[in-house]
């Protein structure tokens, strides 16, 4: 049966089962008749979003059988008894049993039409319900978080769901715009630290003089124009996470204070022999090769050992292509929903600039260009700039494309190779090609 709201009418007595059509149709309430509740529990699947409105008295399993075992499959379906004169205990007992509600025969089409839209109505909103749960769940799912079908974000998934709950320090590699810091607060909210604060610092957006005070605190009267006590971002930390944004920029004496704190787990405020014992797990990111910058005199080694425990690294958005229309519906949702508009549809010309537009911003310049569609603007400032290498890009475009359709194809068929090539129009044969071609599951 199909995903509409509508109604199954479970009813074996044939003129009363038409007059039960008849007067939901003319009131425009889809519907459909059965004569047994076998053929009903057919027909309702684990999809099924209508209501059913079923006779007690039926042949084979009776109507309230047919109550318990629907309830068992969907708490929150409603079920409609239909009761002759002497079973009125009989449906008050199954309502306690989850019955929605029950209508004595004879009983009037008004009647039927009013208790059925009721039902319905319920049902509509508690499926609304189920949906906005569900939504949440995504939402909170590292899923939901770090999307992407392609190889390198699966990959990705797996190795935060592996270290994230460990004490581990992290080093995220990665170009602007890839997403760093949210992956850092995936690691911190799927640990056992998501209760305590993550601490954020922007290493290159701190002036020197200002960064030793910022990150390890400092006494009052410690310096000039330092009022009273403040707490640095490592002990604001504490039992938390500590993220570490562009580490790169970090002047050479401070990685040197840093090392000693992450070695000893104490720290000294400015202007205070007192240690502080602090426990903070880190988490730093870069843009840059710290290997190279460390043997260019830039970044300390033994600093770049000591965060570089896990490395997890951000590949550019261009290099995985057939994650860009799943990101942008994302973010064309995000955006339409705070700018309060209606979602556009995407046009072939914006899906292809999409797909060949070489994203020196990747997915922050996405997320961008999205909000500029979603308030009606071109998404692109010249019509039909796709920018970057356009002969190159093409090719990369068309494969990400076709990786894109088939890894829909698979979601939806549950990895069938057979239902998902009838579904392309594609040889079985030539799709388990691909398949093998672009790494897919299935």
């Amino acid at each position: 049966m199909n995903n509409d709201l509508s109604v199954l009418i479970v009813e074996d007595d044939p003129h009363v089962l038409l007059g039960c059509q008849q007067a939901l149709t003319l009131e425009d309430i889809p519907c459909i008749g059965v004569g047994s509740a076998e053929e009903a529990l057919e027909r309702v699947g684990d999809n099924f979003a209508g209501i059913v409105i079923s006779d007690i008295r039926l042949p084979g399993i009776d109507g309230l059988e047919l109550l318990t075992r629907l309830k068992a499959r969907d708490r929150s379906l409603p079920v409609v008894l239909i009761t002759g004169h002497g079973d009125i205990s009989m449906a008050v007992g199954a309502m306690q049993k989850g019955a929605y509600d029950f209508m004595e025969k004879p009983f009037s089409p008004e009647r039927l039409v009013d208790v059925a839209r009721r039902a319905l109505e319920q049902r509509s909103l508690a499926r609304e319900v189920t949906s906005l749960r569900r939504q949440l769940a995504e939402r909170d799912s590292l899923e939901g978080r770090i999307i992407g079908r392609s190889p390198a974000m699966q990959n990705l998934r797996e190795l935060i769901a592996n270290v994230a709950d460990t004490s581990a320090n992290v080093l995220i590699e990665g170009e602007t715009g890839t997403g760093k810091e949210l992956v850092a607060r995936c690691l911190h909210d799927f640990s056992r630290r998501h209760t305590k604060q993550f601490v954020a610092l922007n290493c290159g957006g701190l002036p020197e003089n200002l960064f030793e005070s910022e990150i390890f605190g400092h006494e009052a009267n410690a310096f000039t124009g330092a009022g009273k006590r403040r707490i640095g971002k490592i002990e604001h930390a504490d039992g938390g996470t500590l993220f570490l944004d562009e580490v790169e920029s970090m002047p050479l004496p401070l990685q040197i204070k840093l090392l000693r704190v992450l070695q000893e787990r104490t720290l000294e405020r400015l202007g205070s022999n007192q240690s502080v014992a602090v426990d903070c797990r880190v988490i730093a990111a870069t843009k840059s090769d710290l290997v190279e910058s460390s043997k260019a005199g830039e970044f300390r080694s033994d600093l770049y050992y000591r965060l570089n425990v896990v490395t997890l690294e951000l590949p550019p958005l261009r290099e995985r292509r057939e994650d860009i229309l799943q990101l942008f519906e994302h973010f064309l949702q995000q955006s339409s929903l705070r700018f309060d508009r209606a979602v556009p549809e995407l046009d072939n010309q914006t899906v292809s600039n999409l797909m060949s537009h070489d994203w020196p911003g990747n997915v922050r310049e996405l997320r961008n260009v999205a909000e500029r569609f979603a308030l009606g603007l071109p998404a692109f400032k010249k019509p039909g700039a796709g920018g970057g290498n356009q002969g190159l890009a093409f090719a990369e475009a068309v494969e990400a494309f076709e990786r894109n359709l088939l890894s829909d194809a698979l979601l939806r068929s549950g990895g069938n190779l057979t239902q998902a090539s009838l579904e392309l129009g594609m040889a079985k044969t030539t799709l388990f090609d691909k398949v093998k071609k672009y790494g897919l599951s299935h």
